[in-house]
């Protein structure tokens, strides 16, 4: 198959991280994260993200949600977050099933939140008949792609924290969004009183895992009971924690987000003009979102993968990642100017 378009999660595993598990794979390693690997890796997150951070390795990013959500959150109270977050589309209702809190999904502009529409939201503080909101949850980047300025993240979380909310990063593609805003980690999280992180490797080069980084203490306490009981505790997890570590070594994250942008960045330019394609906007993490005729998507799919994002407009979903070439988006804006309107 050629390298397509469809997700960041169908590119192969980094060859600097593949041999990473391959470097692990040696003799026999203590179980459960008592491991070496693990012991490097936490270092690393505390590296990238504070001497405090708490680092517990899972399987994928609904898990890292959702223990992240059950950590934050009791049954009666619930979660505010965009209408389009991947806790509130994606995740077949996983997020309340397992939590038994309630999402509170929010309109959102270009995938964003706004304190306006949070202000709107919280209401019937006290009121039993209603469910409490505890947290606010934050795509970054967002599903459509934007990033959230620091400005905006600062104002989001200074309003979560006036009403006493705790603030919850969804950080599948994170540090998309930290190269973009040219921050570290540690700046648009933790120095802005974030609670809690879901951070993404499978996206990003990894074979499998997501880390969940608590910066908030009093909820990193009971943490590993909450994995533990949904199924997230990985027995060789030197496995997952090597590849964390080779991802932050020599600063290959920072390599892995600048390529997956400025591969990004070419297919909109090489888009932006041809007829019967509406590109929305400048990428602002590794996806290009664009509209095109309906009777495009099937040709175009039989050579390079992508999904149809809103199946009424026929706006797609265009990502870039690790491995993309210039030569697979020359091939794929070749198909585009053979197609007819």
């Amino acid at each position: 198959m050629k390298r397509g378009f469809g997700s960041d999660n169908h590119a192969g595993v980094h060859p600097r991280i593949l041999q990473s598990i391959l470097d692990a794979n040696t003799e026999h390693a203590p179980a459960y994260g008592t491991d070496e690997w693990t012991e490097r890796a936490v270092g690393e997150f505390k590296n990238q993200f504070g001497k405090d951070a708490h680092v517990f390795f899972v399987f994928n990013g609904t898990a890292a949600n959702v223990t992240a959500l059950r950590a934050m959150a009791r049954p009666w109270q619930s979660v505010f977050c965009s209408d389009v977050a991947h806790i509130n589309v994606d995740e077949c209702g996983s997020p309340e099933f397992l939590s038994g809190c309630k999402l509170l999904p929010l309109p959102s502009h270009n995938g964003k939140l706004s304190v306006e529409e949070l202000e709107k939201a919280f209401i019937r503080r006290g009121d039993q008949h209603f469910s409490q909101t505890q947290v606010l949850s934050l795509t970054q980047p967002t599903e459509l792609g934007t990033t959230y300025s620091l400005d905006e993240l600062k104002a989001l979380i200074a309003w979560a924290k006036s009403k006493k909310l705790l603030v919850h990063i969804d950080g599948a593609r994170l540090s998309n969004a930290a190269l973009y805003l040219k921050k570290t980690l540690k700046e648009i999280t933790t120095d802005l009183g974030v609670d809690v992180v879901s951070f993404g490797g499978t996206k990003n080069g990894l074979m499998m895992g997501e880390a969940v980084v608590i910066l908030n203490k009093d909820l990193a306490q009971d943490f590993k009971y909450i994995r533990k009981q949904s199924a997230q505790l990985p027995s060789k997890t030197r496995f997952i924690a090597c590849q964390f570590e080779a991802y932050f070594k020599d600063g290959l994250w920072q390599q892995i987000a600048e390529h997956s942008h400025q591969m990004a960045l070419y297919l909109y330019e090489q888009c932006k003009g041809l007829a019967g394609v509406t590109v929305r906007e400048v990428p602002q993490s590794n996806a290009v979102f664009a509209t095109i005729p309906s009777h495009w998507v099937k040709p175009l799919r039989e050579h390079y993968f992508f999904y149809v994002w809103d199946e009424n407009t026929f706006e797609c979903r265009w990502m870039t990642s690790w491995d993309t070439q210039k030569s697979d988006i020359d091939g794929f804006v070749a198909l585009l100017k053979e197609q007819r309107l």
